[in-house]
């Protein structure tokens, strides 16, 4: 029988879609949860799908956040939940303006938290599902069958083989 050990903590990122003008109260309200961001990506426009175009009201920007503060991997459905309730607050007329993509990133992955059940997705809690996004191996990550196209993107693939080092540096500390 394996020993039960507690979780090791992950790096908490999320992936933004935006049409806001100002997030900077959208981002405010994310410290206000899970602390400081460490960091925050260059906006590109999200020109891999038109999917988020209609409700949106157009091309959304695509950036990512990074925490400071690690997080248990065992609260990713209650980071999902409390990032709709965000999305929630600055929709109009039930529109959303963001869109609030939580991650968890340690050496080996990138898990992602949906609300949309699949055959490759694990049920966590109160609707929430788990999906690995991401595999690291052989020096880098790789994508997987299900993987979003701009998840599977070169210059994203480089980003979170970036912040996996960073996220070494931070655990080894």
């Amino acid at each position: 029988m394996g020993k039960i050990l507690p979780f090791e903590k992950r790096l908490l990122v999320i992936g933004v879609l935006s049409v806001l003008e100002d997030d900077d109260p959208v981002i405010a309200d994310l410290e206000s949860v899970w602390g400081p961001v460490r960091k925050r990506t260059g906006a590109v426009p999200f020109a891999f799908t038109d999917y988020y175009n209609p409700e949106m009201g157009s091309r959304p920007m695509r950036y990512f956040l990074v925490f400071s503060d690690l997080v248990n991997p065992s609260c990713l459905a209650e980071i999902k939940i409390k990032t709709n309730s965000i999305e929630d607050r600055y929709a109009v007329s039930g529109q959303r303006r963001i869109n609030l993509d939580p991650g968890l990133l340690d050496l080996g992955s990138l898990i992602l938290a949906t609300t949309k059940d699949s055959a490759h997705r694990i049920p966590l809690s109160d609707g929430i599902y788990a999906e690995t996004t991401l595999i690291y191996h052989t020096h880098s990550f790789h994508p997987l069958d299900w993987t979003y196209a701009d998840y599977a993107s070169p210059a994203f693939l480089k980003l979170f083989a970036s912040l996996r080092e960073e996220y070494k540096k931070q655990i080894r500390r």
